[in-house]
């Protein structure tokens, strides 16, 4: 089949999935779909990747402290990155933000340092695209607020405004509208081992009023939703998760892993942040008997403990806002990292002294949970506890390489290693 069929196939079917999902959204996407094109300007300007900015953030990474024989350099400028997919066919780096753009980044002469930075799909309105994941044939699907996406064959098809499309969930479809929020509203996703679609789903409280409980417990608000790739079957794979902005599957055994927030408002020291392993459908992480570990929320002190209740395989530093995470598979870093997690504390906002910041590294042990979890990369707090950078996702390209992106200074930073 040649692309032109292969991609109106791949959109007719996701279009066929919205019989029973609702009304298309009221913008570019139903166009798309179609492959017609929508009048956008063919112009799309690139985001400067020289001048005092950008000079200013190489100056900071000389801050940053990693194990020895590792070195770290801006890789890209990229507006309020946040949560990043890697091409699996060409290394192209799509990007996520809270706010209304998804940016492509291209490093075309393999420098390993971006040529160009531009906004993807610029057509399309997008609200809080945070979350982007690629399945293994290149199938680009972009989880917002409220709505997710699919783009096939977007790493070819990136340049100009207008790019292949399809909905898998519609406007209004993913959380009830009435529950929307500014709070918890950044979505995370991975395809699984099984082929479905796996999406975090944040609360929006800090802790939840019980009568919100049956409906986000049904919907999947407190918990990672699974479905297939064309939105049909939809089902709670994980129930009593907080705000989880991160995931991926252990490729060994196929286990899913995800980092969680705990509840603010308890203290400094007090709930940890988590690191989880959900190793079958349906099951309890504690979530809102428990605000972090083992630590029992105030609201829920007097209920009974969930049946069967998962407890994480590790408890981060409390507050340090624990975000994207990846599983490092590749072949460039020493033999102690690989078949590792990697991932990122966005550092804390309502601690009294801050902590976070930084990139961490969990080991596992031979029947696959955790060892020790340890700093891997870390200064982007100063000694007067200010903010130079706030990690928010960790992605490895092709060459082995680990991307950090930043939503505070706007960058993606690259990890390589040149040790022995």
């Amino acid at each position: 089949m040649n692309i032109g069929k292969r991609l109106s196939a791949i959109a007719a079917g996701l279009a066929l999935g919205l019989a029973t999902g609702g009304a298309l959204a009221q913008d570019n996407v139903q166009k798309l779909m179609n492959m017609n094109t929508t009048g956008a300007s063919l112009d799309v300007q690139p985001v400067p990747q020289t001048g005092p900015g950008p000079d200013s953030i190489k100056n900071n990474l000389k801050n940053i402290k990693l194990p020895e024989g590792f070195k770290i350099a801006l890789y890209a400028i990229v507006p309020d990155a946040r949560h990043m997919a890697v091409g699996p066919s060409t290394g192209v780096v799509f990007v996520g933000t809270r706010k209304t753009s998804i940016w492509s980044v291209t490093d075309r002469t393999k420098r390993r340092v971006a040529d160009d930075v531009k906004r993807f799909a610029p057509s399309v309105s997008l609200k809080v695209p945070n979350g982007l994941c690629f399945s293994p044939d290149g199938i680009l699907y972009s989880v917002e607020h409220n709505r997710v996406l699919a783009f096939p064959a977007a790493e070819f098809f990136y340049e100009g405004p207008d790019v292949a499309a399809g909905v898998v969930v519609p406007q209004g479809k993913l959380i009830p509208v009435a529950d929307e929020s500014f709070n918890h509203g950044a979505r995370t996703c991975r395809i699984g081992p099984d082929k479905k679609l796996y999406i975090t789903m944040g609360n929006p409280f800090n802790v939840p009023p019980k009568e919100k409980l049956e409906l986000y417990n049904k919907v999947g608000m407190m918990g990672i939703i699974r479905m297939d790739a064309d939105g049909k079957n939809r089902e709670v794979f994980a129930h009593g998760v907080r705000n989880s902005v991160g995931l991926d599957f252990n490729p060994k055994d196929k286990t899913l892993w995800f980092t969680d927030n705990q509840v603010d408002g308890m203290g400094d020291d007090i709930p940890p942040g988590e690191l989880n392993r959900a190793t079958e459908v349906g099951q309890d992480f504690g979530f809102p008997i428990y605000g972090g570990g083992h630590t029992r929320t105030m609201e829920y002190k007097d209920d009974p403990e969930p049946a069967n209740v998962v407890f994480p395989q590790v408890e981060m530093d409390a507050h340090a806002a624990d975000l994207g995470m990846t599983f490092y598979n590749a072949q460039m870093f020493p033999e102690k990292y690989r078949g590792g997690i990697f991932s990122a504390q966005h550092g804390s906002w309502n601690r009294t002294t801050p902590i976070g910041a930084r990139v961490m590294f969990t080991s596992l042990k031979e029947d696959g949970t955790a060892d020790k979890t340890e700093v891997f990369a870390d200064g982007w707090l100063t000694a007067n506890n200010e903010y130079l950078g706030r990690p928010v996702d960790v992605a490895v390209l092709p060459d082995g390489s680990l991307l950090v992106s930043d939503d505070y200074a706007g960058a993606i930073y690259r990890i390589s290693y040149e040790g022995k």
